[in-house]
C-alpha cells in the first residue's frame, strides 16, 4: 500500500477552515446591527471553525507545499467535505434549528453554487443566515474557478486537460503559478460583483437584497432572499441585470483576466464561448416566440422571462422570474435538457460543460467521415490545440458517467417515495449543481424541505460528484490508486 503524506493536505484544509471562519464574521455583523440574537451563532461557528483551522495549520506546517498527483486527488475532495462540515454549523445552531442532515445540505448547496434549499421559507431568515447562505455560494464560486483553472486540468479529468496552463513545469506537481492566476481572477470575480450589487441597487432593489443576489448571481448559486426567488421584486430591469451576471459568471474567468490586459477579442475567439453564446440565444428566442404564439404572454414579457430562466437553467444558477412549470410539458421537457448543459469551463456553473459537447461533435464528425473515407487522416483541433484521443475518451467516459449516475441516483431517490418526474429531475438537479428540480414541490418555486432524509444525503453526493467533476471523487474508491 501507498505511504500518503497527509501533512500538506491537513494545512491546506486548516487554511480553508480558517477562511470560512473568517467570513462567519460578516453575518455575525448583519445580525448584530439587525438587534438579532442569532449572532451568537455564528460567533460561536466561528471560534470552533478557527480553532480546528489553526490547530490543523500549526500541527502540519512545512516549509514547502507541493502536492504530488494523488494527494491534489485526495485533498480535492476531502477538502470540500471538510469545509462544508464547519459552513453547517450556523444552520444547525441557529433558532431555525435544522437537523445536521439539512444543515450539511444547505452548506453543501451554497459551496457548490447549486442552491437547492431544506429551509420551507426563507424570508422569515434573520439577515445574517441569508448573507451567510449568499456568502457560501460567493466563496464557493471562487473555489469552483480555481479548481477549474488550476487543479483539474492538472488532474486530467474530463479532457480538461485541454486547459491545462502552458507553463515549463511539466512535473508531477502543482505549478507555482497557480496563485498569481488565482489573484488576478480574484480580483476580476469582486470587480463583477461590486458591479452587480451598484447596477442592481440603481434598478432600485433594495441593498441588501442586491448584495446578496449578485453574490449568488455571479456564483451562479441561485440562493434568494425571497421565497419566489427573484420573481418576487417584480423588476424587469433588475432581472435583465442579474441575466446578464448569471451569463458572465458562466464564462471562462481567465478571459476576462486577458480583458483586463487589453486583448478584448480574446471572449469571441474562444471556441465554447462563440458556441455556448450562441445556443443561449437561440433557444430564449425559440422558447419566447412558443410562450408568444400559445397566447400565454405578450412578447416583450415572453422574451424577459425566457432569457432569464433558461439562462438561469443553462449556467445551473436556479433563480426563478415565474413559474415556469406552468408553461406546459414542451418547456419543461426543454428545461430538463438544458440541466444537463452547463456553461463553460473555468467559470461557476455546473453541468457536462459546453466544450464537452463540441469534443462530442468533433469525435462524432471524424467517425462519419472515416465511415466513407476509412484510410483519410482527420487531425482534431479544438482552440488552435491539437485534441488526441485520451482527451476524446476522457470526454466520452464523463458523459456517460454523467448520464449513468443521474439514473442511478433517480433510482435511490424514488426509492424515498418520490414519483418519478420528481426524482429524475432532481438528480439531474443535484449532479449538475442547479437546484431548482422540475417538480411543483421541488421545482422553482418549491423547496428540498420534504425529503427524507437519504434523499438529502443523496443529493448532498450528487452536488459533491457533479461539482469536482466525477472522477475526481470516484477515482478514490478505486483499490489500484492507493496502491505503489
Amino acid at each position: 500500500m501507498l505511504s500518503l503524506d497527509v501533512r500538506p493536505i491537513f494545512y491546506v484544509i486548516g487554511a480553508l477552515l480558517s477562511v470560512i471562519a473568517v467570513a462567519m464574521v460578516a453575518p455575525m455583523i448583519a445580525d448584530l446591527a439587525a438587534g438579532h440574537d442569532d449572532w451568537r451563532v455564528f460567533a460561536v461557528s466561528s471560534a470552533l471553525t478557527l480553532f480546528f483551522g489553526v490547530l490543523l495549520l500549526l500541527t502540519n506546517r512545512a516549509e514547502r507545499i507541493a502536492l504530488s498527483l494523488r494527494q491534489t486527488f485526495v485533498l480535492t475532495t476531502f477538502a470540500w467535505i471538510a469545509v462544508c462540515a464547519f459552513a453547517a454549523l450556523p444552520f444547525t445552531f441557529s433558532e431555525s434549528r435544522l437537523s445536521y442532515t439539512d444543515a450539511y445540505f444547505e452548506a453543501m448547496s451554497g459551496l457548490t453554487t447549486t442552491g437547492a434549499s431544506t429551509y420551507a421559507t426563507v424570508q422569515t431568515l434573520p439577515p445574517g443566515m441569508l448573507l451567510w447562505r449568499s456568502l457560501l455560494v460567493w466563496l464557493g464560486g471562487i473555489g469552483i474557478v480555481g479548481m477549474g483553472i488550476v487543479v483539474l486540468p492538472f488532474l486530467r479529468v474530463g479532457g480538461m486537460q485541454l486547459f491545462r496552463s502552458e507553463s515549463s513545469d511539466k512535473s508531477d506537481k502543482v505549478v507555482p503559478r497557480a496563485a498569481d492566476m488565482a489573484l488576478g481572477f480574484g480580483w476580476a470575480y469582486l470587480a463583477l460583483t461590486i458591479t452587480c450589487i451598484i447596477m442592481l441597487r440603481m434598478a432600485g432593489m433594495p441593498m441588501f437584497d442586491a448584495i446578496n443576489h449578485a453574490m449568488t448571481a455571479l456564483g451562479t448559486g441561485g440562493f434568494s432572499t425571497k421565497d419566489a426567488s427573484v420573481g418576487h421584486f417584480a423588476n424587469p430591469a433588475a432581472e435583465w441585470i442579474i441575466a446578464l451576471f448569471m451569463f458572465l459568471g458562466s464564462l471562462p474567468f481567465v478571459r476576462f483576466i486577458a480583458l483586463i490586459k487589453g486583448d478584448a477579442r480574446s471572449l469571441w475567439r474562444d471556441s465554447q464561448i462563440r458556441t455556448y453564446t450562441i445556443f443561449t440565444v437561440t433557444v430564449a428566442v425559440l422558447l419566447a416566440l412558443y410562450l408568444k404564439a400559445s397566447g400565454q404572454m405578450a412578447l416583450h414579457e415572453a422574451l424577459r422571462h425566457s432569457f432569464f430562466n433558461c439562462i438561469s437553467i443553462i449556467t445551473t444558477t436556479g433563480f426563478a422570474s415565474v413559474d415556469y412549470l406552468s408553461w406546459g410539458p414542451g418547456p419543461i421537457a426543454l428545461f430538463f435538457i438544458l440541466t444537463l448543459v452547463g456553461g463553460c469551463t473555468g467559470s461557476t456553473s455546473g453541468g457536462i460543460k459546453m466544450f464537452r459537447f463540441e469534443i462530442l461533435w468533433l469525435a462524432l464528425r471524424m467517425q462519419a467521415n472515416r465511415l466513407f473515407s476509412p484510410n483519410r487522416v482527420i487531425p482534431l483541433t479544438y482552440n488552435g490545440k491539437p485534441v488526441d484521443n485520451d482527451v476524446i475518451i476522457s470526454v466520452m467516459s464523463f458523459t456517460f458517467l454523467y448520464i449513468a449516475l443521474i439514473l442511478i441516483f433517480a433510482v435511490l431517490l424514488a426509492l424515498t417515495g418520490l414519483d418519478y418526474t420528481s426524482a429524475i429531475s432532481a438528480a439531474a438537479a443535484s449532479l449538475g449543481n442547479i437546484g431548482p428540480a422540475l417538480a411543483p414541490a421541488i421545482g422553482p418555486v418549491g423547496n428540498y424541505a420534504i425529503l427524507h432524509d437519504f434523499a438529502v444525503w443523496v443529493m448532498s453526493a450528487g452536488m459533491l460528484l457533479g461539482r469536482l467533476e466525477l472522477f475526481t471523487v470516484l477515482v478514490l474508491f478505486s483499490p489500484s490508486f492507493w496502491r505503489r
